[in-house]
């Protein structure tokens, strides 16, 4: 693994961990309750946290390979989850039929930063940085 790899690779462990530890903060400080989306957004990026560390001192290039589909799934909750808060899909096209409404806005700062946009603007840093490292590969 190159240093530029590495150090791509060190930014999407950073916002992993950021963005795991925001939505503790989130539902165990705050006392925000994620709903059933949010549970599906994390399950995705709490794992990517512990593959990324792990790939940062073993230099496994297959890193890509593992993590993507769990970006994939999570990019797809977070832009789902972001349709629904900006009222372009209804909330009975949600899976949240209990507990909290998936449409509960707990954040909006500068009128239309939420949590499910940070989650989304997270899966996709991470994203960006798994394709710079696999581009590199591949040159």
């Amino acid at each position: 693994m190159t240093k530029n790899n590495w150090t791509w690779l060190f930014f999407a462990w950073f916002v992993a961990a950021v963005a795991m530890l925001g939505s503790l903060f989130f539902s165990d400080v705050m006392l925000y309750p994620p709903c059933t989306m949010c549970w599906y957004q994390r399950i995705a990026m709490y794992p990517l946290v512990f593959i990324f560390g792990v790939a940062l001192f073993s230099y496994d290039k297959s890193v890509v390979k593992f993590s993507v589909p769990l970006v994939m799934i999570g990019w797809f909750f977070a832009f789902y989850h972001n349709l629904l808060h900006y009222e372009i899909i209804t909330e009975e096209m949600t899976p949240c039929s209990m507990g909290v409404p998936c449409s509960v806005k707990y954040i909006e700062w500068f009128g239309f930063i939420t949590i499910p946009m940070l989650s989304l603007i997270a899966f996709s840093l991470i994203a960006v940085s798994l394709v710079m490292i696999k581009r590199s590969e591949n040159a």
